[in-house]
């Protein structure tokens, strides 16, 4: 059936959104319930999207208008174009989906130097020269592609002469020689004559508005908004009501609850002797909706009963246009208001309890970036601000500090008690202590998952990566940012939601989530399929991640354990033992470290499971670079340092690896060298039973890295089987420990049914599967060339931000089919960034995972995901 090019307001309801946009549908539904709405009619998109097929307006869609026309007049009782009792209309953009100022506008429409002649006389001159040089300003900008700024200018010139502060106080004969000036400015910058045909001006205005849908802000807009370019816009035509016709009118917007608190009751503002455009554009102050009650009580009471009326029977807050005239009210548009995280979740909420919505629409009514921004502090957009630059929106929230380049800088201005910002190229472990020290990271290379940005996401910092404007020299600790030059101690700022630097310090907002926000997490607890735990490795982040509600660890990494300054030099001495016997007293000193760590996160997380994941990172990871023992070397001033440094150069250069990252490492390494991971094994076994004896419970879960191949796996289980045992032996206690292994390389979910044969559980490690799938080096193609693929298209999204659903989500799909058809008890997770990521856990939630793994301060998002998930797939099917 052929979708309806022109429908008009008493024929529309609410339902014809994609049909009708956003502000059709809304004066469809508003003139069906009998509010008071001027009439008119809607040019819908499929006559947007046919004009943009053929480059201009269908015969029948240029017809459809004259007669829509005809039957507008007789609904009004005036004529388009008379000058005794002229029609004007305005002609107005409206999507399916909001898009604010986006698209354009024109108002007035109808008037030329007769129909002005004529309202003037119905009205007064003032009134008409008013709407006159309203008109011709907009038209020219909008249809006839006039810069906007020349009107600006003469208009802002003639209020100098006249001495008038606001438009509205021009008298009429600086309105006539204005509008002499606005029609020379078109004859000089227009390629067109300003029309006179009232009929002309109909169809560009109509033709301009469709094209707006194509102008750049409005591109970047439905990018940013994943808002389909398909979706076209309509075309409102609409009767003029006037509130510039004196004191008893006027416009305003307002807001059935406060959308910056959430609070009920009307909010927002009044304009008397205006026009719309005069509230939006910022060229007058307006007042107090509330104001409106003083001048026009009983206009202003109604407004109150409508706005209760539309918040009822749309069930949610609107955000209303509307129009005094001569004291009577007139409805221009209702929407769903925008509103701030805060708002959305005590509307949410309230809402709820007024048994206005379900639960599923109040979990629906907050999306999970609401809840991120209110976890963290955010910067005042409010306030003046001056942007150095941009890069990779990493790690959210914002920080002010003064620069520093490296470990040193930040301990040495922390204990100054100075807060500080760390800004480096990129960050590598050896940075650990710069980074806990400072407020926020800034680095000039890596990506979204680069170290900056996955160690600054575990410990809630903000960040930003990937600023490559940002120069950095190390030698002489200074940077430079676009034109600003900057030393040790120099103060800046970032937004790590938004990717942006500042310079100076500016001003912070801080959160306050409230009760409320507690209420819906708890909400979302009940209705989610999925558990969250969080990735881990030490007792303070297990303790902070029970707060926030995590059901356990998914992720303890080992490696992080032994990066602490004491330990590492104890690490290194084990990596470059030449004999066993070197090798396995290293070991002993590492032992009761570790013993150490597990015991404070299975006590920390008592009751709840633990997935501890042995040791993964190949070991030259935890040595010296070799420029730095290069450097060592040839500054050495005894024999001794010298011999010392060549000996680590050596085993630096025997463990070089072209591509490490699929070289030696995960179990690979727990194969080729035994001992490690035994020790790591008995130190879990010992603190285990530790904790067993003074009346905990722990929970461990004992997770082997880069398993690829069956045998692999049997191999290192045979290992921890063994140790464990032997620690049971040993101490007398027994314990059954779950083994299982991650699942990140495209084999082993393509032989996940074998693997399944020896595992207990699988974890999908979701950073290395998307960078194997993909064959993507995940440090170097955010900066490179992701960037390009994103812009054309390529990938809708980062796929190391959003799990990527056709590829590595299908890998993930085929290894939970054949793991569980081989094991129907074996248990599932993922453990990679995507765990935190509300897209990825909706994906995670519909293939039947049983928990995500996410870093502690992405666990109260995680969980609000998890429980909107059901009744995400459930909106998006009835769609």
């Amino acid at each position: 059936m052929q979708e309806k090019k022109i429908v008009f307001f008493e024929e529309g309801t609410k339902d014809m959104r994609a049909l009708l946009g956003g502000k059709g549908a809304g004066l469809a539904e508003m003139t069906r319930v009998g509010l008071p709405v001027p009439p008119g009619f809607t040019v819908t998109t499929a006559a947007c999207m046919e004009y943009f097929a053929r480059g201009a307006l269908a015969d029948d869609i240029s017809l459809g208008l004259e007669r829509a026309m005809a039957r507008l007049q007789e609904q009004t009782g005036k004529a388009f174009g008379n000058p005794t009792n002229p029609l004007l209309v305005s002609v107005r953009s409206g999507a399916a989906f909001s898009m604010p100022g986006m698209m354009d506008t024109v108002l007035n429409l109808g008037l030329n130097n007769e129909v002005v002649h004529g309202l003037s006389q119905l009205t007064s001159p003032v009134f008409a020269l008013d709407c006159y040089r309203r008109f011709i300003e907009k038209y020219a900008e909008i249809v006839l592609k006039v810069p906007h700024h020349h009107f600006a200018d003469c208009l802002e010139e003639r209020k100098r002469q006249a001495r008038a502060f606001h438009d509205h106080e021009l008298g009429s004969e600086h309105l006539s020689r204005l509008i002499e000036q606005y029609r020379e400015i078109v004859a000089r910058f227009s390629v067109r004559p300003f029309p006179e045909s009232p009929w002309e001006q109909l169809v560009g205005a109509v033709q301009a508005v469709f094209d707006s849908w194509q102008n750049s802000r409005a591109k970047v807009y439905r990018k940013l908004h994943g808002i389909s370019d398909a979706a076209g816009t309509a075309v409102n035509v609409q009767a003029m009501v006037f509130g510039n016709l004196g004191s008893t009118s006027g416009t305003g917007v307002c807001f059935t609850r406060n959308p910056s608190t959430g609070a009920k009751g009307l909010f927002g503002e009044y304009l008397a002797s205006a026009q719309g455009e005069d509230v939006v554009s910022g060229t007058r102050t307006p007042e107090r909706v509330s104001v409106m009650g003083d001048f026009l009580p009983e206009a202003y009471g109604q407004l109150l009963r409508v706005a209760s009326q539309l918040e009822t029977h749309y069930r949610d807050m609107q955000d209303i246009e509307f129009t005094v005239e001569r004291g009577k009210l007139y409805l221009l548009q209702t929407r769903a208001g925008k509103r701030s995280a805060a708002a959305a979740v005590r509307i949410a909420v309230e809402m709820l309890a007024e048994g206005l919505i379900t639960t599923p629409e109040a979990l629906l009514r907050v999306t999970p970036e609401q809840i991120e921004l209110m976890l963290h502090r955010a910067v005042d957009y409010k306030q003046p601000l001056t942007e150095l630059t941009r890069g990779l929106p990493a790690s959210p929230g914002a920080a002010t500090g003064a620069i520093v380049f490296d470990n040193e800088g930040a301990l040495r201005l922390t204990k100054a008690q100075r807060k500080t910002i760390l800004l480096r190229p990129e960050t590598s472990p050896d940075d650990i202590q710069g980074i806990i020290a400072s407020e926020g990271i800034i680095t000039s290379r890596g990506g979204m998952t680069s170290h900056a940005a996955v160690v600054a996401r575990g410990m809630g910092k903000p960040c930003v990566c990937g600023a490559e404007s940002v120069r950095i020299d190390l030698a002489t600790r200074t940077a430079r940012i676009g034109e600003h030059s900057f030393v040790e101690g120099d103060i800046i700022s970032l937004d790590g939601q938004n990717g942006k630097v500042f310079l100076g310090a500016v001003p912070l907002v801080e959160p306050e989530p409230g009760r409320e926000f507690a209420h819906l997490l708890s909400m979302a607890d009940d209705a989610a399929r999925l558990a969250v735990r969080a990735n881990a490795d030490n007792p303070h982040d297990a303790a902070l991640a029970k707060s926030f509600g995590a059901k356990g660890i998914g992720l303890c990494r080992t490696e992080h354990m032994f990066m602490e300054t004491e330990r590492l030099p104890i690490m290194q001495a084990m990596i470059m033992a030449e004999h066993e016997e070197d090798r396995q007293f290293a070991l002993q000193k590492l032992l009761p470290m570790q013993r150490s760590d597990f015991t404070g996160i299975l006590k920390a997380m008592n009751g709840f499971p633990v997935t501890i994941r042995l040791l993964d990172p190949p070991l030259h990871e935890f040595l010296p670079a070799q420029h730095e023992l290069e450097a060592e070397i040839a500054k050495a001033t005894t024999h001794a340092a010298r011999v010392k440094a060549e000996r680590a150069l050596r085993v630096v250069e025997q463990l070089h690896e072209s591509n490490p990252m699929l070289g030696h490492r995960g179990c690979r390494l727990g194969i080729t060298a035994p001992s490690v991971y035994a020790m790591q094994v008995e130190a879990i076994a010992d603190a285990v039973f530790d904790l067993l004896s003074e009346g905990y419970d722990p929970r461990p879960e004992i997770m082997i890295p880069l398993v690829g191949h069956h045998r692999e796996l049997i191999i290192t289980r045979r290992l921890v089987e063994s140790t464990w045992g032997m620690v049971e032996k040993r101490r007398g206690q027994r314990l059954t420990v779950p083994i299982g292994t991650m699942i990140e390389i495209p084999r082993a979910c393509l032989v996940a049914g074998e693997l399944a044969k020896h595992a207990d559980f699988f974890s999908f490690g979701t950073n290395d599967l998307t960078q194997t799938t993909f064959g993507f080096s995940r440090d170097d193609v955010e900066g490179k060339f992701l960037p390009a693929y994103i812009a054309q298209d390529i990938l809708t999204h980062n796929p190391f931000a959003v799990l990527d659903r056709e590829g590595v989500g299908r890998l993930m799909r085929l290894a939970m089919t054949e793991g569980r058809a081989a094991k129907p008890s074996l248990k599932i997770g993922i453990c990679g960034e995507h765990g935190g990521e509300a897209n990825s856990i909706a994906f995670c939630s519909e293939l039947g995972l049983d928990y995500v793994s996410c870093s502690p301060y992405r666990v109260p998002v995680a969980r609000f995901a998890a429980g909107r998930a059901l009744y995400l797939g459930e909106e998006q099917a009835d769609k």
